[in-house]
């Protein structure tokens, strides 16, 4: 291992590796240091709902072919409330489309990239500290093999998610944080079953929010609203399909199609920015500097598109003499970042069960959901936003 980066990557999620992969292609080398195995990073399930831009980047960029192939590509998704579904005809109005191909198969995808033109990924990593940020010469240290290693470097990218150590090292008194947790969860359900549905069914009921998605051709991702303290362990199968049921039958006898499901979580919900995403030589990106509830399907495209910025503004340090990009890359991630925070607070506002809700407050919900199926505006609206607003 040398001792000296050009950059130094903090974090083996979607951010870090692609971010990594990235900068190989620019002619810019970088190392990713990561605290899990490989096998846990590869192997932990997370939902993926990829936007046209993270697409596209995917393909661009040489690491689309699986996706591709194992993806499903949806042009639009459903509401449903009131014993009714109503599609949102996401390509018809946007010529976008989304693709359902979950986090840890995108994961796999940039390791095997990374590998292949040996990059260097360290992982089972400990003791993970940065230093010196605002200097022309941060450093990181760590522990790996039971040695202490520090590497220097030109730049630091955090991309070691909300619980890393990068977002503390930028100072109290320059860093601001935003923060809302929701007073409900979401519980998720793998289920060994064919697709209930062709697209995404997003359902409103009295009862509570349900979002029915699918995996692969014979397993189907299910999420049902929840109190976030409930412990999954203790929901029998029978219980989780009743509720299951209640919330997303329609009064055409549309019902969902069972199976042996054999995992179950809770998924706690916030909505978190942390400003400014950049202080020296550290460049905060992904779950590190926000996070956003799963409703809007942001989490992991907000992640890609960070990097996809500071990529490119590497590249003109590197390449064109210019620090501009560099400068200016939190104010402009976080122009998309706070927009994407408001289309998720607003479909999580309109969808959820709110308890603290008065009767009129649930009125609104309502006709808000009726204008949305309605209005081709409204409609739009939605649409654009859920398929992803254009990178640049």
């Amino acid at each position: 291992m040398r001792t000296h980066y050009p950059v130094v990557i903090v974090g083996a999620g979607p951010a870090g590796l692609l971010l990594s992969h990235l900068l190989h292609l620019q002619g810019i080398e970088s190392i990713v240091l990561e605290s899990r195995s490989r096998e846990a990073v590869e192997s932990t399930i997370r939902a993926g709902v990829l936007e046209q831009g993270t697409m596209d980047i995917l393909n661009e960029t040489g690491v689309g072919e699986r996706m591709r192939r194992e993806g499903a590509v949806h042009h639009g998704i459903e509401l449903a409330f009131g014993g009714a579904r109503h599609r949102i005809a996401l390509t018809e109005l946007t010529g976008r489309a989304i693709t359902v191909y979950a986090q840890h198969e995108v994961i796999k995808d940039l390791i095997a990239a990374r590998e292949a033109v040996q990059g260097e990924i360290l992982f089972d990593v400990s003791d993970v500290s940065v230093h010196d940020v605002d200097s022309a010469q941060p450093s990181v240290q760590f522990v790996v093999d039971g040695q202490t290693r520090r590497l220097t470097c030109d730049f630091i990218a955090g991309c070691d998610g909300f619980h890393g150590v990068c977002r503390e090292a930028i100072p109290s008194d320059v860093r601001e944080e935003y923060q809302r947790v929701y007073p409900f969860g979401w519980f998720g359900v793998l289920v060994e079953a064919p697709p209930s549905s062709d697209e995404l069914i997003y359902a409103a009921h009295e009862r509570g929010f349900a979002l029915i998605s699918t995996r692969s051709p014979m397993v189907q991702r299910m999420y049902f609203q929840c109190d976030p303290s409930e412990r999954a362990e203790t929901w029998s199968d029978e219980r989780i399909w009743h509720e299951l049921h209640t919330r997303t039958e329609s009064d055409d006898g549309w019902r969902l199609k069972e199976g042996r499901i054999f995992q179950k979580n809770v998924v706690a919900m916030r909505s978190f920015v942390a400003t400014p995403m950049q202080h020296g030589r550290l460049f905060l990106a992904g779950d590190a500097a926000h996070i956003v509830p799963p409703t809007g399907a942001k989490g992991m495209n907000l992640a890609v598109a960070d990097v996809w910025r500071l990529a490119r503004a590497l590249d003109d340090f590197y390449h064109r003499d210019t620090e501009d990009a560099l400068k200016g890359y939190s104010a402009a991630a976080l122009k998309r970042i706070w927009r994407a925070e408001h289309f998720s607070y607003w479909m999580t506002r309109m969808l959820h069960r709110l308890d603290d809700a008065s009767p009129f407050e649930q009125k609104m919900q309502r006709a808000e959901l009726e204008y949305v199926v309605s209005s081709r505006a409204a409609s739009l609206t939605l649409a654009e936003n859920y398929v992803g607003l254009p990178l640049a």
